[in-house]
């Protein structure tokens, strides 16, 4: 036995988890009814119990979101929600909230989410000796420190590869919280994400350094380029970010990972993939093509700019540049085939972001590798020449993933023998996992030799529907029968929902229920940032031996209002973005400008800047 590697896929509801099952995904993750950081992308008990079922079958497992932190008259709620959870056939809960350690849980793995920031080796080995089976790692994880953290814990190591990024540290975002009063909490799912929005940057004598600009807006996330190392470093789950993403982001970027994990796989001895048979895609996945705000490896391998600072929206791929322009008519060089419907993107003299539709393409010529297209935009654009041009939405590809763009086929021998009362029809996966029916009927002897024994090998060969390839046939009887092609299809149908039923049953999750105990936490005290806003989280603190215990910004707004712990820390730093690094010294000359206090201003609310330059950190508070 290799070592298992999983692919990790988002699911918003079935459809999507279906599709990310059929595209190659090991594993699923799922909002449940309640209680997910998705608000808007909860799922009824009935559906991931459907869900479950169809992951089973193909040996994937599927993870279910209860990953909000909870108020007192929410843990009852929560409780009873796990276990039926547990009974619809859940492999894993992923939580944020402590306190559901304290409750009489179901024996069920607990995946300990992103959000109880998991950064912090201390933490790490304390959450594995709580009683979790993984750790979803923060964003913010290198690949040094991964190697580190494999070397001094056994606990399962699951580490983002694709997606969105906050620009804070999972779980120590309040800036939300601050904003909407109390309204709309990031650490309660319901996150209006601050971060996307346009700021001012003024300096301590009131002058504006840069203007309506993203300055808190990600690239987007992709190790894709160091998947080998991050499987060297320990990982062995690989996580696609986007639970509110839709169908064709879901499809392409599984299908493009799985493609990607099947050839290191392939190469290397020791690995396997952590589910069965065999995914067969129907297209080129190409990460560019869907939803992206162009890609960062973030602090994977190192500190770079990785700001998206002219938008927060999708900018997609970077097709081409502009020839010549005249009124809604463009002239590019491009490689692509454009296609009306297309949208496109640019960005104007002020770096601002244009998109426009294309409602009529001509081909103009090819010539030396160049191919020049003339495109008539849906309005009037004000482009200049050598202007590189995106499209951030391509017609063809999105048509394309609206129909059945992949299958996932799982090979299958039968083996049919002669019994005294008539037949039995063996079906053996690739797993070995075996399923037999019978069929009682007056055996009659072929007439015709070959053509009994080609329905025979024809009937048994058809499982179309199913998720089932057939391999192998064996025919052992002592002679030649005639089988009507009803009853073999019939009894074909039979062993295959018996071998679908076994295969379900064979991949039921089995944990066991997590004993509590008393290991001291790493610190004697906690502020608000640990995020305790229930009785129950106060408890489990209390332990673990931690004697003072600050209750949440959730229930405590007031720490956010006077200062006291700051609305974002991030290991982004702005000042790094801006080539203004008082460390790093990634520019030649420091303007002066940037040299003092500086503020973030959105809608007239003003928020402070503190640089931590020994830990490279970043903190934003209210600035009162």
């Amino acid at each position: 036995m290799g070592t298992k590697i999983e692919l990790l896929s988002p699911a918003k509801n079935i459809e999507q988890g279906k599709a990310a099952i059929n595209h190659g995904a090991d594993a699923l993750y799922i909002g449940a009814p309640a209680f997910g950081a998705r608000i808007n992308a909860g799922n009824s008990i009935e559906e991931i119990e459907i869900l479950a079922k169809y992951s089973h079958l193909y040996g994937s497992k599927l993870f279910v979101t209860v990953n909000t932190l909870l108020f007192d008259n929410e843990i009852e709620h929560a409780r009873e929600m796990l276990w039926q959870l547990y009974e619809a056939g859940i492999d894993a809960a992923i939580i944020q909230d402590l306190g559901l350690l304290e409750l009489d849980l179901p024996p069920i793995e607990l995946h300990a989410s992103t959000q109880t920031h998991n950064i912090d080796l201390r933490r790490i080995k304390f959450l594995e000796q709580t009683g979790f089976r993984r750790i979803i790692l923060a964003r913010e994880t290198s690949l040094k420190q991964m190697e580190e953290i494999r070397k001094t814990t056994t606990i399962d190591l699951e580490a983002f590869v694709q997606g969105a990024l906050c620009v804070c540290y999972s779980g120590q975002c309040y800036m939300s919280l601050y904003l909407s009063e109390g309204e709309r909490s990031g650490n309660r799912g319901s996150c209006t994400q601050p971060c996307r929005s346009s700021y001012d940057l003024i300096n301590e004598e009131g002058k504006i350094l840069q203007k309506k600009q993203h300055l808190l807006s990600l690239k987007d996330y992709s190790a894709a380029q160091h998947i080998e190392d991050m499987i060297d470093a320990g990982i062995t789950s690989f996580k696609i970010e986007g639970r509110l993403k839709d169908l064709s982001y879901v499809k392409n970027n599984t299908a493009y990972y799985r493609k990607l994990l099947d050839n290191i796989i392939c190469r290397r001895e020791g690995l396997q993939p952590s589910s069965t048979g065999k995914t067969i895609v129907h297209f080129t996945p190409d990460t560019t093509k869907t939803f992206n705000r162009t890609f960062t490896d973030y602090f994977l391998i190192g500190r770079q700019p990785m700001a998206s600072l002219a938008t927060q929206k999708s900018v997609g791929k970077k097709i081409g540049t502009v020839l010549h322009s005249k009124g809604n008519k463009l002239t590019i060089n491009t490689p692509e085939i454009i296609v009306a419907g297309d949208g496109m993107l640019f960005f104007d003299a002020n770096n601002d972001s244009v998109g426009f539709l294309v409602n009529h393409v001509r081909e103009i010529s090819h010539s030396e590798g160049k191919h020049f297209t003339e495109i008539t935009a849906n309005k009037c654009l004000d482009i200049v020449t050598g202007t590189p041009l995106w499209r951030n939405n391509d017609y063809s590809f999105e048509k394309m993933l609206q129909g059945v763009s992949a299958e996932r086929l799982i090979d299958v021998s039968f083996s049919l023998k002669e019994t005294s009362n008539g037949f039995l029809l063996s079906a053996t996966d690739e797993d070995g996992i075996v399923a037999t029916e019978s069929l009682d009927i007056e055996k009659s002897k072929a007439n015709n030799k070959e053509k009994a024994l080609d329905t025979i090998q024809k009937q048994l060969s058809k499982t179309g529907g199913t998720c089932f390839r057939v391999k192998n046939i064996e025919i052992n009887t002592l002679i030649p029968y005639f089988i009507p092609s009803s009853q073999l299809n019939e009894l074909r149908r039979k062993v295959l929902d018996s071998l679908s039923d076994k295969r379900i049953n064979h991949y039921l999750p089995h944990s066991e229920k997590i004993i509590p105990n008393n290991i001291p936490y790493y610190e004697p005290e906690i502020d608000g940032r640990a995020n305790v806003t229930n009785a129950k989280s106060r408890s489990f603190y209390e332990r673990h031996k931690v004697k003072n215990i600050e209750s949440g910004p959730d229930v405590k707004s007031d720490i956010l209002k006077n200062g006291t712990i700051p609305l974002m820390t991030c290991k982004y730093c702005l000042r790094y973005e801006l080539k203004q690094c008082l460390k790093h010294k990634c520019n030649t000359r420091i303007s002066p400008e940037y040299l003092g206090n500086l503020t973030l201003i959105n809608n007239g609310k003003k928020f402070r800047l503190e640089f931590d330059c020994k830990k490279c950190e970043m903190s934003i508070f209210a600035a009162n």
